[in-house]
């Protein structure tokens, strides 16, 4: 008998037909602005490929911000140990240089021995401006999250807040929400955060899953006025998995939360039974109630093209007229990149 699976690869390998039913709404259709049909079909961060390199084996989870004069990605890097957070800039949002590790792990810490993936910045909220990040204390406030064994998501990670005067060294605060503080729904372990402070509220987006091996991912929002006490939201889970046979029938995961017009827009990917990750857009008009758009933003590839098995984890900024949406390609032999998708053709971007 097979064991059954400890991490998202090996659900992914497993997973079956099933649902559990949420209370989130079914809206229109996506948007026209939020559309970004045309794939570059190219990786732009790719794994080094070097032996013993922080980046080795995969790259994952873009985060991409404008800086100075360059637009700047963070990214989580798989070295067959652990995750560690890497950093690659570029002038135009296609073309990207490596510029090295920015967050490692700490073998002398209980909490970052052997994981730390920085997944936000706090950044201007609306989808439509620069992207430029904001100043919180005089310094960067990022936020990670951690799993407290080696391998690939072993174990039930937790989520904390970091800081950074340059953008290259980073000073970490112990962990602020821990999976068995929660409900059922994410008692399993927390992934990806997403850090928006608006009208002077912070809001923690996360994903997380339930413990049976079979497990469900949703997204909840933990609140806080100073950063210090944090408040899950009695409603959480806010993004919750569809019925059988929708897209997000298994996961809805990985949140990216930035200002739409008089609402929020929460892009996140789904996972349906099939075991087919691909992304999408749900809109909020109080970054606490979320609305399903139908149909899917960015879907999966045609055959051998770099994200045929998975188009997920999105983000997305706003150059010159263009919407680019950044995700993590994998390829049918598992080969794990950043893409983009724009919604105007690459060469007029």
């Amino acid at each position: 008998m097979p064991l059954p699976p400890t991490t998202r690869r090996g659900f992914l390998r497993t997973a079956a037909a099933g649902s559990l039913a949420g209370a989130t709404l079914h809206a229109a259709a996506i948007p026209a602005e939020l559309r970004t049909p045309y794939k570059l079909n190219r990786l732009v961060v790719r794994a080094s490929g070097t032996p013993g390199a922080y980046d080795e084996k995969a790259v994952d989870c873009p985060f991409v911000f404008q800086h100075g004069e360059r637009y700047y990605m963070t990214f989580v890097a798989f070295d067959g140990a652990g995750y560690q957070t890497g950093l690659a800039s570029s002038a135009n949002l296609l073309d990207w240089k490596p510029e090295g590790l920015i967050l490692g792990r700490d073998p002398n810490s209980e909490v970052t021995r052997y994981n730390v993936a920085m997944n936000w910045i706090v950044r201007e909220n609306g989808l439509f401006s620069s992207g430029r990040l904001k100043q919180v204390r005089g310094r960067y406030l990022g936020v990670y999250h951690a799993y407290p064994k080696p391998g690939y998501e072993q174990g039930s990670a937790s989520i904390g807040l970091c800081w950074s005067s340059d953008l290259r060294k980073w000073e970490l605060d112990p962990p602020c929400l821990h999976p068995e503080d929660g409900a059922a729904w994410e008692r399993g372990g927390l992934y990806k955060p997403c850090l928006v402070e608006e009208k002077g509220v912070f809001h923690l987006f996360y994903n997380a899953k339930t413990v049976d091996p079979r497990w469900h991912e949703q997204t909840g929002v933990a609140t806080s006025h100073d950063l210090r006490k944090w408040t899950r939201h009695d409603a959480n889970p806010i993004l919750r998995n569809g019925a059988a046979g929708s897209p997000d029938q298994w996961f809805a995961s990985d949140p990216c939360v930035l200002q739409y017009g008089g609402k929020w827009a929460f892009f996140y990917f789904g996972l349906d039974g099939k075991a087919v990750a691909r992304d999408l857009v749900a809109l909020s008009p109080d970054l606490l109630t979320t609305e399903k758009c139908e149909g899917v933003l960015v879907d999966v590839g045609a055959a051998d093209s770099v994200d045929e098995k998975y188009a997920h984890k999105p983000s997305l900024i706003y150059r010159n007229g263009v919407l680019y949406h950044f995700y993590c390609a994998v390829a049918r032999d598992d080969t794990r990149g950043i893409s983009v998708a724009t919604s105007k053709p690459a060469g007029t971007a």
